[in-house]
This record gives structure tokens, sequence and C-alpha cells, in this order.
């Protein structure tokens, strides 16, 4: 794991086709050549100048002339006489002093207030950020991940994206999500997605290895989230559960069971996908039992189809006499329908 620290990385940071020392050439370049078609139209029209000093309107007086002019409204020791001198102050002296200011404004914005304001909107979206979801990897995985959760309901602000590529984060971001772009195996990546007071965290890399590491950060940092990890490698599921997963998933072999089950009909994958899925019929949940639930056994349950429960770390089937009566702090897997005021039968 490494330990490096890292500054805080900015919410939704898009770079563009110039980085900030070519912008601010480019500005500089733009200010010169508009100081130069004013002090060019001064030094040809220079007897349209009047100089309230020597009466002279030499070269120094027009380059300190057109830089007052410029810069200010000037301070009355030169001065335009004829009309032709006016005229050129009022519609190319003025623009250019319009267009020189907004540039420096421009300037300033991006170099401090764009910063200050980035950091000050990432500090208070930190602070609004409690029992959310944090979605390391904005692949087609992580995407289907974050599609699954809005179905189901949790609201877009509760939802954390962490990716390294612009693109992905900016994709992420136009569904309503928090968008991070980083690497998430950084200590300090995680610490900005708000590691410490997330309920749960979804993993979705492209590589194993990195898998691992992030798993190990965040649970490093919250010994309590609940960590889904998907691997890539069937040899490296025990790693992720050593690394402290509570969830391993592998799609391959997932796939591959889904593949063998629809060999033999249809209907059975159909609702274990409908089980899955937040918009089918059933949704297959787990919750903990309510007081008015203890001494019940799992089949008196009405808020669903009780298929298992979860007691002292161990797993009990249906079937089994520990279901006969259900104890405090049992956990149950059940099939309830999504919508239960529907009346066709699920």
């Amino acid at each position: 794991m490494r330990l490096k620290p890292e500054p805080t990385p900015v919410i939704l940071k898009r770079q563009g086709g110039l980085n900030v020392w070519h912008s601010l050439w480019l500005r500089a370049v733009l200010v010169l050549g508009l100081v130069g078609i004013a002090l060019a139209g001064h030094w040809f029209d220079r007897e349209g100048l009047r100089d309230n000093i020597d009466g002279e309107v030499s070269f120094s007086d027009v380059v300190y002339f057109t830089a007052i002019t410029v810069t200010t409204v000037g301070y009355g020791d030169i001065v335009p006489v004829t009309d032709r001198a006016r005229m050129f102050d009022t519609f190319v002296v003025t623009p250019v002093r319009l267009f020189i200011w907004i540039i420096f404004l421009g300037t300033a914005y991006t170099l401090v207030l764009k910063s200050t304001w980035e950091q000050l909107r990432t500090c208070m979206i930190r602070q609004g950020l409690n029992n959310h979801i944090i979605v390391y990897g904005y692949g087609a995985t992580g995407e289907a991940a974050v599609t699954e959760l809005l179905r189901q309901g949790v609201k877009p602000q509760d939802i954390v994206v962490v990716d390294q590529y612009t693109a992905r984060i900016a994709l992420a971001i136009e569904r309503g999500v928090t968008g991070i772009e980083g690497d998430a195996t950084m200590n300090a990546v995680q610490d900005a997605a708000c590691i410490r007071t997330a309920r749960a965290v979804i993993i979705s890399t492209h590589r194993d290895d990195s898998a691992i590491l992030i798993v190990l950060s965040a649970r490093q940092m919250n010994p309590h989230v609940s960590i889904s990890v998907a691997v890539r490698a069937a040899e490296n599921e025990d790693l992720m559960r050593q690394a402290g997963a509570n969830n391993v998933i592998n799609p391959v072999s997932m796939g591959g069971h889904l593949l063998a089950r629809a060999s033999e009909g249809r209907h059975v994958v159909e609702y274990i996908t409908d089980l899955a899925s937040a918009d089918g019929r059933v949704v297959l949940r787990e919750r903990e039992i309510t007081a008015k639930e203890v001494g019940k056994s799992l089949e008196a349950l009405t808020t669903g189809k009780g298929v298992r429960i979860c007691r002292a770390g161990k797993i009990y089937g249906y079937w089994e006499v520990e279901t006969h009566a259900l104890q405090a702090g049992d956990v149950i897997v059940e099939i309830a329908r999504t919508h239960p005021h529907e009346t066709v039968q699920a």
C-alpha cells in the first residue's frame, strides 16, 4: 500500500487542450498584440496628439501615452486634439482597454479564483457526504452498478465515483453523482471520497492487484464498511477476502453459471435476473429482523419469502431447524415483491 501523501483531488477536473503556461503565453501575446495596435495608431497619427509639457510628441511620448490610455483614461499631460485622434481613442483604444481588462480578470480567475472556488466547493461536498456509497472504477461494470443503485432509489448525491480517467468522471457526473478523478489505491484519494463515513464500497477495476490494494486501504481506513469487489481471476478470490472484502463477485464464473442454467430452460435465468434487478417484479433483499419477529419461524414472515438466515456468522437455510425460531440479531435473506400493491402474483 502506498502511503505517499497526495494533495486533495479536485472534484471533476477537466483539462483543456492547453496547459496553464501555454494559456498564459497565449494571453500575453494577445495583450501585446492589442497594445501594439494602439501604439501603431497613435504613432502614425501623432500629429493629432498634443504634449502639454514640452509641446513635442516623441516616440517615448507615444509609448507612454499608449500605456496610460490602455490601462487608465490618461492623466491629461498628453491629449488627442484632432477629431481623428479622438475617434481612434473612442472606437479602437477603448475596446482594446476593455479586452485587456477581460484578459487580466480571466487570468486572475484561472490562477486564483477558480482554484479557490473548486477547493471551497469540494470542501462543501465532502462535509455533506455521510452514509454514502463509493464506486471505485467507472468502466462497464462500475457504470452498471451505479445504474442499479439509482434504480434501487439511492440518491445521486449519495454516490461517489472514483476513477483515473477524466472522460469517465465526466460521464458519471452527468448522472448527478459526485466524481473524483484520482488513483483509488492512494489513501488521500480515499480520504477525499470520505471513506470513513461511507456505508458501502463497490470496487470494479480492470486489474485484480489494484483492487486488492483498494480493499486493503479501504478496510484500514474504515474497519466497518461493507466492501464488494469484482475479481477477474478465480485464484484471487481468497486474496480479496483476506484483504477485507465482504463480497467477492467473479463476473466470469457468474456468467458461466447463468449460461449453464439457461441450457436447461429460460425461466430459471429470467427469475435470477428478476431477483437481481431493482426494476424486476421481485427482489432479493437482506435485513435484520424486527423485535416483533423474534421467536417466529422464517416461514411465518409476512414481508416476503424467507430463504436463509445469518446467525453469529453462520448461514442456515429455510429447511434447517435453526430457522424455526428467529432470534434477536438474526439477519434474514428474503424474496419480496418490488411493488407490494400489485394484484398479479410475482
